[in-house]
């Protein structure tokens, strides 16, 4: 099982941002109950410490929440050790045993939600309700494999021989550990089994047949949730001629009336810092690019203090600009206006990943041709927000390997053993 090291200590804004509420002005603490905040490392059952450590930062103000554990290779090692011996009892646990311990983990993370997104919201910025939503939906994972550990099933196959009897049975792999840079080459030298989600770089087409009103709305969701970083956020918004100049209409109008900077504490936020200035940085100098090649600022891009940004949108977008070239992971809303659909298709799959895709259209025949014909593991037809525990959660191409979620996700952490009984009398 894994753990969190989040902690938290009082925060005071001194700092003027240009652009922001007052209500950023103001006096911020993390008031979260004692056990939930640590510094160090759990390993083996026990908190430990680290040889050394590194501040955590609040994204909105840039003052330190803590310090906690700076884990290297000996902490990784001797994690990955105690989980292997634990491993050897752990593999003789019935199905419904670990159905019950991990209902029991869903169960503690719903009961203490509200002081778990508080720590997210202090240590990445994103505002409280957002922050909610992520331990709800990280919690609906921990009910989802609750109930699908008592459902993996192996096969018997029938035989070609009389005398032979053909079993297929699913055994868990081992240890799985979570690391964060992106490492399929280091895997490969010992054979290691991986799976990998990595970036997105989403296209987003509104078709002139699109319902105006469901596709401003489903690109506000997809776009500004967090402040526009997660891997399936919107990248790349594609507008068809007939429906364009509507939409550019509504949408600003949209980010105008519902989009408010602060901290993420504050209840009126909907879009906190990004996770730090770096990140702001990116998404000011693709702006900068876009606008030298011809874009058009209609609302927002400025670059404010700390690591904040307002929520932008271009207009007069073009492939050959960064934004449409790489991954944003920020407020940034550019848009390209198409005339065929075979434009949009030619535009949306000249990527080298990809991981989610969006359409928005009235037209049924349209909907089967797009969605099938969009290179991307997720696909939100006339939807913004798709993820579920239920679904498979992956991508193709550059984007990763293997799928989470759903009856498929299971499979990432199990091994088929061939078993054959030969010499049985028929």
């Amino acid at each position: 099982m894994s753990t969190f090291c989040i902690l938290s200590t009082r925060c005071f804004l001194r700092q003027v941002f240009p652009g922001l509420p007052a209500a950023m002005h103001r006096h911020y603490s993390l008031d979260v109950s004692a056990p939930l905040l640590r510094t160090e490392s759990y390993i083996d059952g026990r908190w430990i410490p680290a040889a050394s450590v590194f501040p955590v930062l609040d994204p909105a103000t840039g003052k330190e929440i803590a310090r906690v554990s700076d884990c290297g290779p000996a902490e990784a090692k001797q994690a990955v050790d105690a989980a292997y011996k634990a491993f050897h009892s752990w593999k003789q646990y019935t199905a419904k045993e670990r159905s019950v311990l991990l209902r029991k983990w869903f169960d503690l993370v719903t009961l203490h939600k509200q002081d778990l997104a508080k720590l997210i919201t202090f240590e990445s910025g994103k505002p409280l309700q957002e922050s909610l939503g992520e331990i709800a939906y990280s919690a609906s994972f921990l009910e989802w494999f609750s109930e699908e550990a008592r459902r993996v099933y192996g096969d018997i196959v029938p035989s070609p021989a009389k005398d032979r009897k053909i079993l297929l049975l699913k055994q868990p792999t081992g240890v799985a550990s979570i690391i964060t840079p992106v490492l399929l080459r280091m895997a490969a030298d010992t054979v290691k089994k991986a799976s990998m989600e990595l970036g997105g770089h989403a296209p987003f087409i509104v078709f002139d047949s699109a319902d105006v009103d469901k596709a401003v709305g489903g690109a506000m969701g997809s776009k500004f949730r967090n402040s526009g970083q997660t891997c399936v956020c919107s990248n790349r918004f594609l507008v068809q001629s007939g429906i364009h100049d509507r939409f550019m209409e509504k949408l600003g109008q949209a980010m105008d009336a519902e989009l408010r900077l602060g901290h993420g504490s504050e209840p009126d936020t909907t879009q906190g810092p990004l996770i730090n200035s770096r990140a702001a940085d990116k998404v000011a100098h693709q702006i900068s690019d876009a606008v030298s090649r011809g874009a058009k600022v209609l609302k927002g891009g400025k670059r404010l203090e700390g690591s904040f940004m307002e929520p932008t949108l271009l207009a007069d977008v073009t492939t050959d600009m960064l934004c449409t070239k790489e991954e944003t992971f920020g407020p940034l809303l550019p848009v390209i206006r198409f005339n065929t659909e075979e434009e949009a298709l030619a535009i949306a799959n000249a990527s080298n990943v990809g991981l989610a895709g969006y359409m928005y259209s009235q037209d049924v025949s349209q909907m089967w041709r797009v969605a099938e014909a969009l290179e991307v593991g997720i696909v939100g037809v006339n939807e913004g927000l798709l993820s579920t525990p239920e679904a498979t959660f992956g991508g193709v191409k550059q984007s990763g390997l293997g799928r989470e979620g759903s009856k498929y996700g299971i499979d990432e952490y199990l091994e088929v053993k061939y078993m054959c009984f030969g010499g049985l009398k028929p």
